[in-house]
């Protein structure tokens, strides 16, 4: 009714005005189609943000570092860089990225009860995701993972991916006794090493290493990579207990953080990790490389100050502040991917 008297108000007027009132009158439906996109923009921005923590950003960024990483390992000269090169790296990227999703998923899907405990902010145990979106979303990057596999025919990098699939979901799933590794903190420990250190980067290497066709050859570098991405994957997954030992406790794990303490596990986490990079530090210095030996030496001494200054700042009686530390590891772990590549 308000529509047709306004069409007639400004029948009286003249011929311009009546153009006039039609513009006024037909922008209503443009506003709604404009609101109605903005709305639909809104929500999927939203369920992007969403699906982004759910895949825990920041074991995102470590994966692609690794393969990248660790494909680098596999060049010798910059003769062996080639476009196949880039894509065969593009191609273990957007693998891992997908298997690092359904891991993730699949190990909030199993903890959703836990994770209400110690971790309420994720999306699973907020009630931001559904279980059933949840499945489906891990699902569906379980496919797409190994669809890249089949597409590269690159067996390192399906044995690779898949020996993820089976360690991740050993790590996670409580359906059989020998399953959900993560209530036992050696068990824990080997999926994290070999994950972050072993069979995963091992098959990026070869995966890049194919494309060079050189042939696969272990030297200095890479038992020295190997012993660090070792020693970075207990320490993360051993540091990540501290702050859920409640939650642990509450649920039958029985993580080392809640035998010994989450005092006693901070600084063995601590003193292992600097030990390490005083191994960095030495292994720099006898270096062949001027170059090498100033980045590897300079990088690890810069890195091992800094984490001594950021652990002892550290609030050991609020969980909050321990939580902040795991996620500053996770940083010290992304340079560490970067200095790798520039060990000699």
């Amino acid at each position: 009714m308000q529509n047709v008297n306004r069409h007639v108000l400004c029948r009286s007027h003249s011929a311009k005005n009546v153009v006039t009132a039609a513009c006024v009158t037909d922008k209503y439906p443009i506003d709604r189609t404009r609101e109605s996109v903005t709305n639909l923009v809104e929500y999927a921005l939203n369920a992007m943000d969403v699906l982004f923590r759910f895949s825990r950003p920041y074991a995102a960024i470590a994966t692609v570092l690794s393969v990248i990483s660790t494909s680098l390992l596999a060049v010798e000269r910059l003769s062996d860089l080639s476009s196949l090169f880039y894509v065969k790296v593009f191609q273990a990227i957007v693998g891992g990225i997908f298997m690092q999703i359904y891991v993730c998923g699949f190990n909030q899907i199993c903890d959703i009860e836990i994770d209400k405990i110690n971790k309420p902010y994720l999306p699973l145990a907020s009630g931001e995701l559904t279980m059933k979106t949840a499945i489906i979303v891990t699902t569906l990057s379980t496919i797409m993972s190994l669809s890249i596999v089949y597409i590269s025919d690159s067996k390192p990098l399906f044995c690779g991916l898949f020996a993820w699939f089976l360690v991740g979901t050993a790590y996670s799933a409580n359906v059989l006794p020998l399953l959900r590794w993560k209530r036992f903190p050696y068990t824990a420990v080997l999926y994290m090493i070999n994950s972050r250190a072993l069979a995963i980067p091992f098959g990026y290497y070869v995966h890049a290493k194919n494309v060079i066709r050189g042939g696969v050859i272990l030297s200095r570098r890479h038992f020295f990579s190997i012993f660090m991405l070792m020693v970075f994957s207990v320490v993360l997954i051993l540091f990540k207990d501290i702050p859920d030992i409640k939650g642990d406790e509450m649920h039958g794990i029985k993580s080392l953080a809640s035998q010994i303490g989450p005092e006693r596990m901070f600084w063995s986490c601590i003193w292992l990790l600097g030990m390490a990079y005083g191994v960095s530090i030495f292994v720099g210095a006898t270096s062949s490389s001027t170059l090498s030996k100033y980045v590897t030496v300079l990088g690890h001494f810069a890195t091992v100050s800094t984490l001594w200054v950021r652990a002892k700042s550290v609030d050991l009686k609020n969980m909050a502040s321990i939580s902040s530390m795991y996620l500053f590891l996770w940083k010290l772990f992304y340079v560490e991917y970067l200095l790798l590549p520039l060990v000699r």
